[in-house]
């Protein structure tokens, strides 16, 4: 996989700069009918280590919660630095991790986060830890105003949200952001998968009845499919219509 070597201060400025030009965007492009809110976003510490344990969280077994939680206080002392409306942590493979974020956040009292994970099946995080009890970790903080999941199949995400559901603080609401249904290979790319039920807008309307407001696509997700998701949320009587968002 090819990376860019750049120093630790290129590496700020960079975040640093993504969060201004985003500002700037919602300036241009904002009007009254809505609030644009820009999110810094913060990885899993796999993704660090290019060798595909982003996908299995294997790599929190050797880490400490101290460990992670200075890794990840990097990038959100420039995000929070930069003016960045809240922090999205997301694809998050591992409990421990989750745990680091947690502790983390009590640096920044004033800042709103939500988590997201990713999932290995309709009742786990890639790690193998009960989703439910990934839940239960998020809820701990209470700078975190949403959990919930991306980067999984979207035919997972209801069983999840369910599972998960009596762990779910009451002030805390759901963020769904799937993926377009296919899987990741190394060596090959993206591939089809056998599952049914890939990438469908109408799913979204389960996802808001179990109780998400903030909805939106991951990986192979364009700005087509958004605004398909938006086509079929509009008209909606629920506020979170217009709370979308896509990583790709």
């Amino acid at each position: 996989m090819d990376h860019l070597d750049v120093s630790s201060e290129r590496a700020r400025e960079l975040l640093m700069s993504g969060v201004q030009v985003a500002k700037e965007t919602v300036e241009t492009f904002a009007s009254g009918e809505r609030n644009l809110l820009v999110a810094g976003s913060v990885g899993p510490y796999g993704a660090f280590l290019h060798d595909g344990s982003e996908f299995t969280g294997a790599y929190a077994q050797k880490k400490s919660v101290e460990e992670l939680r200075l890794w990840h206080k990097a990038q959100v002392d420039c995000l929070v630095a930069a003016g960045a409306d809240l922090i999205a942590f997301e694809t998050i493979p591992s409990i421990k991790e989750a745990q680091a974020i947690v502790e983390l956040l009590k640096e920044y009292p004033d800042c709103r986060a939500w988590l997201a994970f990713s999932c290995k099946d309709v009742k786990h995080i890639s790690d193998g830890s009960l989703f439910r009890d990934a839940v239960e970790m998020a809820c701990r903080s209470p700078q975190m105003f949403a959990v919930g999941v991306n980067c999984c199949h979207p035919a997972v995400v209801e069983p999840l949200l369910d599972s998960g559901r009596e762990a779910l603080g009451a002030n805390m609401s759901w963020v769904v952001y799937p993926n377009s249904g296919e899987t990741w290979d190394s060596k090959n790319g993206w591939q089809k998968s056998e599952q049914t039920a890939g990438w469908m807008p109408e799913l979204s309307h389960t996802w808001l009845k179990q109780g998400a407001a903030l909805l939106g696509g991951c990986c192979r997700i364009s700005p087509a499919h958004i605004t398909a998701l938006r086509l079929q949320l509009k008209g909606s009587s629920t506020s979170s219509s217009d709370s979308t968002n896509s990583r790709t």
